[in-house]
């Protein structure tokens, strides 16, 4: 099958510096890719690579290409407004906004033009259901977002990503400041979200990694180390570095 992202010989520069080397992997759909390694991999600017924020740093430029269900991201005709909306993306550090729950899912929506307040309620509360943070709001989407719990607001954060309809979810180190109860909780949403679309995530350490991916790479310095399934690279890597990073002999 057509993997849905095909990245072909990638390599980014943030001026003289290559932090991307040759980069080729197929992602396919409906599957939970993750990416890990050290710090100073180049996991980070990989994801920001696949709907262009790269492109906002004027440092930044590389060849090679990414395409998304065969067409070319880097193509002319491609809207990159549409394409960040297409594959969405959730930070390290929850961003919310200091409005309302109700209305931090709903802006994003409002601006590509949903307006019906009925349709907008829908979204909402179908997007906090996927994100599993319905329940612990349900009765208080009046309050800020900022009031939530830093898991809640991550949560959050990945419903208004979800609120845009995305094909692809990008998720970096998302729960690298939380409490393993958030964790286990995004954790859980994103095993049911991968039903419904396509999620690369950086984990926050190679546990993480070997609980929720269906294939998994090990990426060192810029460069792909190892890939494979989840059993494949955890349980039997056919490349040392791989094994001693899994191992916590470097990292």
């Amino acid at each position: 099958m057509e993997p849905k992202i095909k990245i072909d010989n990638l390599n980014v520069y943030y001026e003289k510096k290559q932090v991307i080397h040759n980069f080729s992997l197929n992602i396919p759909a409906n599957q939970i890719m993750a990416i890990f390694g050290p710090a100073n991999s180049g996991i980070t600017t990989l994801l920001r690579s696949l709907n262009r924020l790269c492109d906002l740093n004027n440092e930044a430029w590389k060849n090679g290409d990414i395409l998304i269900d065969g067409q070319s991201i880097h193509a002319e005709h491609v809207n990159v407004t549409e394409l960040r909306r297409k594959v969405g993306m959730v930070f390290e550090v929850p961003t919310p906004l200091p409005i309302s729950i109700f209305e931090n899912i709903a802006y994003g929506p409002r601006l590509i033009g949903r307006r019906s307040k009925s349709d907008l309620a829908d979204l909402v509360e179908d997007s906090l259901i996927k994100a599993a943070l319905w329940d612990e709001v349900k009765d208080r989407l009046s309050i800020s977002g900022m009031s939530l719990s830093g898991g809640q607001q991550q949560r959050m954060c990945i419903a208004r990503v979800l609120a845009l309809q995305p094909e692809v979810i990008l998720i970096d180190r998302a729960c690298s400041g939380l409490d393993p109860i958030s964790t286990a909780k995004i954790e859980e949403s994103l095993m049911q979200l991968k039903e419904q679309f396509t999620i690369v995530i950086a984990p926050h350490n190679v546990q993480q990694a070997g609980r929720v991916c269906d294939r998994a790479v090990f990426m060192l310095m810029g460069h792909l180390t190892e890939e494979g399934t989840k059993a494949e690279i955890f349980m039997n890597p056919k490349d040392q570095r791989t094994h001693d990073y899994i191992t916590g002999k470097f990292g």
